[in-house]
């Protein structure tokens, strides 16, 4: 497993323990003492033992993964299932770290993955967003596209997620494409702020008064899946044969309008929701002017998310899941985990 003790790898690890299962844990070397501490907290939480937990100090952007020739012989004797979490998630990320970490980053997990003799199962975690600028509804079957992307976070995504398509055609491989990951939806946790809870924090500023008047609209749908559904679907899937070789959106598939976002977290906070929606147009321009990150909290960076005209198509992935009796909850009946838990810890 890349990007432990990531936000995400970290709770897939816990779906995944079990006392006949060892880990090999690839962290970069300033991450060790962290990764350890996680793991001492799963090996107990999950009753298993904390000698099946192997962390392997390396690094993605570096040949051969920055691991020694003898752990990587011993790696490609004995990984039966690798899963690639590792990547850049920020949209702001400059050109040249976006591509060193999740293209270039991508090729060499893809090498050490064609060097694993007994692998079961390649399972690569994507985006939803390797949709760049596309509008409409975005199958899971469709990746090329022409319609450019909005930052290098993107861009170097969908580059990473082509070279991982490559390789289904040589060892059994699952894409998994997430939309916005926000906190579980259980307690709530969360390791960053930002996405939506940008807009959670601005209410939070003044929830009587900033409710009047939503910035939302109800011609985008804003995508949010709890991290606890990621985690529990990867978990899930990565062990059925049947997603072998497919790309699965694991998103909501019925998600809210940005206008319905706004109102569920002003209720969670003020107990009412909005009174006036001006227009989507006028709402992006006062966004997208530089007086309004100190205003909003909302960077610049983030705000075309919130105007997205854009759906992910989630057929296949529901269909597998449901067999699994899993499915994504709505962000309306876990909003008030999310809002309990960012009152309890308003800084990370």
């Amino acid at each position: 497993m890349t990007g432990f003790p990531g936000f995400i790898a970290e709770r897939l690890l816990e779906k995944l323990a079990a006392v006949d299962r060892e880990f090999y844990l690839l962290v970069q070397p300033q991450f060790v003492e962290a990764a350890l501490a996680h793991l001492e907290r799963i090996a107990e939480t999950t009753q298993t033992p904390l000698e099946n937990y192997a962390v392997i100090e390396g690094d993605i952007t570096q040949k051969a993964l920055g691991i020694g020739p003898e752990d990587a012989e011993t790696l490609a004797d004995r990984v039966t299932d690798v899963f690639h979490l590792a990547a850049i998630y920020d949209l702001a990320v400059p050109r040249e770290a976006a591509f060193a970490v999740n293209v270039e980053g991508t090729r060499n997990v893809n090498n050490f993955v064609a060097g694993c003799r007994r692998l079961i199962r390649y399972n690569y975690i994507s985006t939803c967003y390797v949709a760049g600028k596309r509008t409409g509804r975005i199958a899971e079957t469709e990746l090329e596209h022409e319609a450019g992307f909005r930052n290098f976070y993107e861009e170097s995504k969908y580059l990473a997620e082509q070279e991982v398509e490559k390789f289904k055609a040589e060892r059994p491989t699952t894409i998994f494409r997430p939309s916005v990951v926000v906190g579980d939806s259980q307690t709530g946790e969360t390791a960053k702020y930002d996405g939506i809870y940008y807009l959670v924090h601005y209410l939070r500023k003044a929830p009587s008064l900033l409710r009047l008047v939503n910035v939302g609209n109800e011609r985008v749908r804003l995508n949010l899946v709890p991290v606890d559904f990621v985690a529990d679907a990867i978990a899930a899937l990565a062990f059925d044969e049947r997603a072998a070789g497919k790309t699965l959106a694991i998103a909501d598939p019925e998600p809210l309008t940005t206008r319905e976002l706004f109102d569920s977290i002003a209720e969670g906070l003020a107990g009412r929701g909005s009174l006036i929606t001006p227009p989507a147009k006028l709402v992006e321009w006062f966004l997208s002017k530089s007086f309004s990150p100190p205003i909003t909290g909302l960077p610049l960076s983030g705000v075309p998310y919130f105007f997205i005209d854009q759906t992910y198509d989630t057929g296949v992935a529901a269909q597998l899941l449901r067999e699994h009796g899993i499915e994504c909850p709505g962000f309306r009946t876990y909003v008030k985990n999310l809002l309990q838990f960012v009152e309890e810890h308003p800084k990370l």
